[in-house]
């Protein structure tokens, strides 16, 4: 019985998992320039123009790598 029930519990946590939002490169470029305000006012605009570069790559590979994180997989738009 207790299997069953382990079984189960998994199964609905990949049901909930599949029907997720699927992660998009714009979603992606939305938290870099996010994080770009936490820089002091003088790296502001290379953090922007870094975050467009990774934005950019990510349209036309699906692969976000900003040097410090890589992964792939994410919708183009």
């Amino acid at each position: 019985m207790s299997r069953f029930i382990l079984a189960l519990g998994v199964a609905l946590a990949l049901l909930g998992a599949a029907q997720a939002a699927p992660m998009m490169c714009s979603s992606e470029q939305r938290n870099c320039l996010t994080a770009c305000q936490k820089n002091p006012p003088a790296l502001v605009p290379n953090c922007i123009s870094g975050c467009r570069a990774y934005f950019n790559y990510c349209r036309s590979t699906g692969c976000w790598d900003n040097g410090i994180n890589r992964y792939c997989g994410l919708l183009r738009q």
